[in-house]
């Protein structure tokens, strides 16, 4: 049974239920074929249901209330944008709508077959309507609009409504190209590629667009096309992106719709508790693991072709330098076994068949990006994710040499106690610092979502002498504490942690324990993401004998919540850093707060730990830095384009007049100008690789690029920047204090200036 964020072992309340659960459970024999109930959904329901009200932290009463909550959350899943389903067929859903609860405690699947079969013929239609759409050009001279806040619109009332959303929403679409097609033509290639991403797509969130541009710019000196020639490029563009989006969806099984809908279900008791089908607990173990068994190479489905998007530096297909990004798997063979086609399979049965143990043997048929037909044999074998891992640079700054590590995940491998885990990683590059004699470090932990409680420990325990790091509650149970108890300290000089909204669970462990011990500056957003609950992965075949209906997944399910050692909980509040810095979604709701049936916040007595304190530098740090970022021209224009986006998410109404449409966009243009700047910022420093990794990059150009590129991220990082400048304002030579402080004392003070 995986963990997330706490060990399984110190989850008494869970392994009791578990236990209850297993006995319960075990009359879910299954015979043989002829005599089983073919209805594998209804044995996933009854598992679902019975080991989240044993084992769930607070689970919610499964009442009409909930039953309202299902069918919201599921219809909406189903056709979030509203151009499938009609007004009738909503009609005829709604009755289901208080019912839901007693479906679930009957194992009754009659509301979700209804809504499949009906999705299915939706769809099957709606793919007629866009091809008919596409065939003839739009007119562009017609003043009309379209809103793109599908929550607010109203369901389509018959066909002829529902093919006009179409049409205008293809309109959209194709004139939001078609103009920027035009715009690059005019401008001869010149427009750099962040000016092309501020554009402003508004089928999307137009701020994005400068993180990919996919656009092509036409060259300087490339003939101009005509209106006509641009607008056809644009539908048939428009339409090959439908052709591979239903290609995607007719991808799906039933299983896939499933699994929304039992997602739907176990979504109203928290927002963390889910459920894995087999292939998503695959990709669960990998993400919070780093490791996979395979070739180590990325597949992506284009049509009906299986098509290798990336290799993986230092697995089995980069090392045997045959395979390629580009290159087209028709067939797939297992050692000497016969060849499989593989043409039009689901991407995930393709992915099934080519993963496999390490030191088997896997046969691809492939055809080149030149045409040529190639068998390649690869043996599998353990294949890290590097992006998955902590690494680390040096960068020289006002005579002092400083590391920043970033740690993507709080990565921990369930099953194998010798992998890599983020706790020891860490330990390993802040030594490899040190050796470097760096001044300061730097942990960046932005957009780090969390993973294993452990490592949390480990990592905090490497800045602190010994003491807790977090604490633990079960429902119905006293807090248990957990500790450090290394007395060794690794670094004991200048620390900065850096956080902003995205940083959550794991993450909010590790900056509230540096944060209360005043170990270190925590410096970021207003307030990182708020989750302070933890979760247990369960295996759900483990309480089925004999099961011949197949893998039935997994549950993740939130069975505790954690809490600051000065007693406060991070569950919506998140952490405040010590340091605010300006960010450009500072305005928009992302946090756990803005997410439906949250569980609250609350409190317990703190723990006992000291505090460090260094009465001149550390206060002195955080005064420095909120006053050169409150006097930063770049932070301002960072802050005045946050309330800029805020106001855009705002704007859903778009012309569809091509005269009226390309003067909106002019004037975002000219509004977005004003924030090039951001994009362009660069500092003077320079950061580089370790010793170690220098030589590793010198025979891994696929590591080179990676590392090349963060690197120029770095130098264009106002916030690491300015992360660096408050190690400048830590550092002295004498030692940092210790001030004893008690639970009793800190039970006196408001805990809430703290929080």
């Amino acid at each position: 049974m995986n963990t997330i964020i706490s060990l399984m072992k110190r989850n008494y309340k869970l392994l009791i239920a578990v236990a209850v659960l297993s006995v319960t459970l075990f009359a879910f024999k299954i015979k043989s074929a002829s005599d089983a109930d073919p209805d594998k959904d209804k044995l996933l329901l009854e598992l679902l249901t019975f080991v989240i009200e044993k084992g769930h932290y607070d689970p919610a009463t499964i009442d009409d209330a909930f039953s309202k909550g299902v069918y919201k959350d599921y219809i909406q899943a189903l056709d979030p944008s509203k151009r499938f389903f009609l007004q009738s067929d909503i009609d005829e859903f709604s009755k289901y709508e208080l019912q839901l609860d007693d479906e679930l405690m009957n194992k009754d699947l009659t509301f979700f077959t209804l809504t499949y079969d009906r999705l299915m013929s939706r769809m099957k239609e709606s793919q007629g309507l866009y091809k008919e759409i596409l065939k003839n050009p739009f007119d562009y001279t017609v003043d009309e609009s379209f809103n793109t806040d599908y929550e607010k619109a109203p369901y389509a009332k018959t066909d002829v409504e529902l093919k006009e959303r179409w049409r205008k929403q293809l309109k959209l679409t194709t004139l939001s190209s078609l103009t920027d097609r035009l715009k690059m033509q005019e401008n001869k290639g010149k427009l750099s590629k962040e000016e092309t991403a501020l554009l402003s797509n508004p089928l999307e969130n137009p701020e994005d667009a400068a993180q990919e541009v996919k656009k092509e710019v036409p060259a300087a000196d490339s003939k101009p096309k005509s209106f006509e020639e641009l607008e056809k490029e644009t539908r048939e563009s428009t339409s090959k992106s439908l052709d591979e989006y239903f290609g995607f969806m007719k991808d799906l099984d039933r299983n896939d719709w499933f699994s929304v809908y039992i997602n739907s279900i176990t979504a109203r008791f928290d927002p963390h508790t889910n459920y894995f089908a087999p292939e998503e607990k695959e990709r669960f173990d990998v993400s919070i693991s780093g490791t996979l068994e395979g070739i180590g190479a990325r597949l992506q489905k284009k049509n009906d072709y299986t098509e290798i998007s990336e290799l993986i530096s230092g697995g089995p297909a980069w090392r045997g330098k045959q395979l390629e990004a580009g290159d087209i798997v028709m067939k797939v063979a297992q050692g000497d076994g016969q060849p499989v086609d593989v043409v039009g399979m689901r991407l995930d049965d393709v992915v099934k068949k080519i993963k496999g143990p390490k030191g088997t043997e896997v046969r691809l048929t492939i055809k080149k990006v030149d045409g040529t037909i190639k068998v390649i044999s690869i043996i599998r074998d353990i294949v890290e994710i590097e992006e998955t891992y902590a690494k680390s640079s040096i960068v020289n700054k006002n005579g002092l040499k400083y590391g920043v590590i970033y740690l993507p995940k709080f990565y921990i491998n369930f099953e194998n106690k010798d992998g890599r885990d983020a706790g020891k990683d860490i330990a390993q590059e802040v030594a490899r610092l040190k050796e470097a004699k760096v001044d300061g470090i730097v942990l960046d932990v932005r957009d780090d979502g969390g993973g294993s409680l452990s490592t949390v420990v480990d990592i905090a325990g490497l800045f602190i002498e010994q003491g807790p790091i977090v604490q633990i509650k079960s429902a119905g149970r006293k807090k248990e504490v957990l500790y450090d108890k290394d007395k060794k300290i690794e670094w004991d000089g200048p620390l900065v942690i850096m956080v902003n909204s995205f940083s959550a669970s794991a993450s909010e462990i590790l900056a509230a324990a540096i944060q209360d011990y005043k170990r270190g500056v925590i410096i970021g957003s207003k307030q990182t993401y708020g989750k302070g609950t933890v979760q247990n992965v369960i295996d759900l075949n483990q309480f089925v004998r004999s099961n011949e209906l197949g893998d039935l997944g997994a549950l993740k399910t939130t069975t505790q919540k954690f809490y600051r050692i000065n007693g406060g909980s991070t569950q919506l509040e998140g952490v405040s850093s010590d340091v605010v810095m300006p960010d450009r979604y500072s305005y928009l709701k992302m946090g756990e707060r803005d997410v439906e049936n949250a569980m609250p916040w609350d409190k317990i007595d703190p723990a006992d730990y000291t505090v460090w304190s260094n009465n001149t530098n550390f206060t002195k740090a955080i005064t420095h830095s909120k006053e050169r970022i409150a006097t930063n021209p770049q932070f301002k224009l960072i802050e005045e384009n946050a309330k800029w986006i805020d106001t855009r998410s705002e704007e859903n109404e778009y012309s569809l007049n091509i005269d009226k449409f390309r003067k909106a966009q002019t004037a975002i243009e000219e509004k977005a100008k004003k924030f090039k700047p951001i994009f362009d910022y660069k500092n003077d420093l320079k950061f580089a690789s370790l010793p170690y990794e220098m030589d590793q990059m010198s025979k891994d150009n696929i590591l080179k690029e990676k590392r090349d590129r963060w690197h120029e991220s770095l130098a264009k990082d106002i916030y690491v920047e300015e992360a660096l400048n408050v190690l400048d304002d830590l550092q002295t030579k004498v030692n940092l204090k210790k001030t004893s402080v008690s639970a009793s004392k800190l039970k006196k003070e408001k805990l809430a200036k703290t929080y």
